[in-house]
């Protein structure tokens, strides 16, 4: 997701802080897309779609029962914009938990023009974006619902503000304000359970719980625990931390805990950086970010006073939801980069394998691959097995191959005399540690998700303008890419391999515009192609479903973000379907299944933010006073409200 602080896409996230970027990757580019000439929009469409089977290796056996079928059974909603939600036909979309519900019995009522921090550490959070689901006693109509609050916009959730500033602009925003905010970050944790066909949450179940980066300590573990870069005088053992925040996309283990992301940390903290003894790797992360202006009032937040807090975040934290009273870990020894999803699997020789992005222009793909076995009959018994393993990034080969290279220590240009003195540096600098291995720079990795029926991994790369013509490769082939891509990373299997194969699934855009460059299936209508992917999800049956945020740039294809299917296998592959749509200037967030795809949850971010102003009939950018919709509760002076819906087919079934 981009890092949205006012309504303001074109912050720091977009400023490309990788070198590496400034040279043409490869003088030699293998235009590896002749084979699929017959994709809509880019020509030659009448070789027909009987060859798209031929062009993964992988035969699913799903695919094969489908044949030439359409594997997702729904009539798809039209392109739009306005302000309130849609799905489609034999679906209901209800709204499941909105930001200020009360979690707990002693937690007031939600009163926008009545806010404390104290009552929104016991509220449901901000900006909801992931979303995961554990059952509960087995049970697929109980679980816990884990969300993601990824930040704030202070005009909406404030009366009074000005509408959006630039981005270091904090008039109006006061300490109480500052500490509102910092509550409504994190993660809300909270009991749902489907009664009589609906989806509700419960108030004061005894696994609601607020994790914040105002009040929860979290653990550091790994190679970077308890090194000199992550001491500070809060913290003098550098092995405990107050907080996560940021927290974007993340995923689940296979023993039930939840993996959370810490993204755009770096627009947290204020300050100089010329005289900071890591000026050079902080500039690499884009610290200080000064897009919240924590860090007058609080020592953590700004470098000067706490030099090492920026290497205590951006990192993938793992919680156990069955246990309140448990400690959140930090887990080091995933690295530390701008963190989008954590899709786990357990590979071939029973190793857990965990699929992340880093979410920024020009930077990479990674891959960690445990050193020990997953015990699936005692998940206890896997409490510390993501402190221990090899961490690897990804080269995409013009060839079509991806290679997997180490980050440790000692090991080709990962030396002390290159600054890695120990992993704890490697990890800690991951983007340098990538840099230095030749890692290939990607248009704005964001969720990945790797497919249990297939075998595939599913990369979503949302956009990047700032790509020229001179830096085109054959895994990134757009120059001024604005609408992004899909690649597929094919394993055949073998996730633990240091070499596996890639191809692009589907080129973003609308395809009857050739100048776009759009790359789909024939048989995608004219409401079936999506621009700029950002969360996906498999289901229970191995469909993808994607989600995009196109940002203040959905005036360019003139549509609301929401839910696509689309098809990986067959006769149809690379075909989109527009099944869900949000209101105007939210951006679609999630997806979650529940594990008999009954249930489709997915996160409604920032409603009324983006792109407000190019809304018909709404006159400048979006305010607590006067935002482009007031979904979802459409009342007078409450302002819109991010809330996760549940999505459930009519009379019961298979979502799509």
């Amino acid at each position: 997701m981009a890092f949205n602080r006012r309504a303001h896409h074109e912050s720091t996230e977009d400023i490309p802080a990788n070198p590496m970027a400034n040279s043409p990757i490869g003088a030699i580019i293998e235009r590896r897309y002749s084979r699929r000439g017959f994709l809509k929009g880019v020509g030659s469409a009448g070789l027909g779609a009987a060859a798209i089977g031929a062009m993964n290796p992988i035969a699913s056996a799903v695919a094969a029962e489908a044949g030439s079928l359409d594997r997702f059974a729904f009539d798809e909603i039209a392109h739009g914009v306005d302000t309130t939600h849609h799905v489609a036909p034999g679906h209901d979309a209800r709204v499941l938990i909105r930001w200020g519900d009360p979690l707990f019995a002693d937690a007031p009522a939600f009163d926008p023009h009545d806010q404390s921090a104290d009552a929104q550490e016991r509220q449901f959070g901000y900006n909801n974006d992931y979303v995961g689901f554990v059952p509960l006693e087995g049970r697929l109509d109980r679980g816990l619902l884990v969300v993601n609050h990824e930040y704030t916009n202070e005009e909406l959730m404030f009366p009074g503000l000005p509408a959006p500033q630039a981005g270091d602009d904090f008039t109006g925003i006061t300490d109480e304000m500052m500490e509102i905010e910092k509550a409504a970050h994190g993660l809300s944790i909270v009991e749902v359970v489907r009664e009589q066909g609906r989806w509700g949450y419960v108030r004061d179940s005894r696994y609601n719980r607020r994790i914040t980066p105002r009040s929860t300590e979290i653990a550091l573990s790994g190679p970077v625990a308890g090194h000199a870069r992550v001491r500070t005088d809060a913290d003098p053992e550098g092995r405990r931390v107050i907080g996560t925040l940021n927290n974007c996309a993340g995923g689940t283990t296979p023993w039930g805990t939840i993996l959370t992301c810490e993204e755009n940390f770096h627009g947290y903290f204020l300050g100089d950086a010329a005289h900071h003894p890591e000026k050079d790797q902080l500039a690499r992360y884009g610290v200080p970010g000064h897009a919240y202006d924590w860090g007058r009032t609080d020592p953590r937040f700004d470098i000067a006073r706490e030099p090492n807090e920026p290497n205590r975040f951006g990192w993938v934290v793992e919680i156990d939801p069955k246990d309140p009273a448990s400690t959140p870990v930090k887990r080091t020894a995933l690295g530390r980069f701008k963190h989008e999803g954590a899709a786990t699997l357990i590979a071939e020789d029973g190793r857990l394998v965990v699929y992340m992005g880093d979410d920024q222009r020009f930077d990479y793909v990674y891959k960690f691959v445990s050193r020990d076995l997953v015990d699936t009959a005692d998940p206890a018994a896997n409490r510390d097995l993501l402190d221990h393993g090899t961490l690897y990034v990804a080269r995409f080969e013009a060839d079509g191959t991806v290679s997997w290279l180490p980050l440790v220590q000692g090991q080709g240009p990962l030396t002390a005399d290159n600054g890695f003195a120990t992993q704890a540096d490697v990890l800690i600098d991951a983007r340098l540690a990538a840099d230095a291995l030749g890692a290939t720079p990607m248009d704005r990795p964001e969720d990945i998700e790797a497919n249990p029926v297939t075998g595939g991994v599913y990369v979503m790369l949302t956009n990047n303008h700032q790509r020229e013509a001179d830096r085109i490769d054959a895994a990134n082939p757009r120059a001024e890419n604005l609408f992004g891509h899909v690649l597929e990373i094919v394993t055949e299997g073998r996730h633990t391999a240091t070499e596996n194969r890639w191809d692009i699934l589907v080129r973003c855009g609308d395809p009857a515009k050739g100048e776009v460059g759009a790359m789909w299936n024939p048989a995608t209508s004219e409401n079936g192609w999506f621009a700029a992917p950002d969360n996906c999800a498999v289901d229970a049956r191995g469909r993808l479903w994607v989600t995009t945020d196109q940002g203040s740039g959905w005036p360019n294809t003139g549509t609301a973000d929401g839910v696509w299917a689309l098809e990986t296998e067959g006769e149809r592959r690379g075909t989109g379907k527009m099944f869900f749509r949000v209101p105007v200037g939210a951006e679609m967030c999630g997806p979650c299944f529940t594990p008999d795809d009954t249930a489709l949850f997915v996160a409604v971010q920032h409603p009324a933010a983006d792109g407000a102003e190019a809304f018909p009939g709404h006159a400048g950018r979006s305010s607590f006073e006067n935002p482009a919709t007031r979904w979802p509760d459409f009342a007078e002076g409450v302002p819109p409200r991010p809330s996760v819906v549940a999505i459930t087919r009519q009379g019961g079934g298979t979502i799509g």
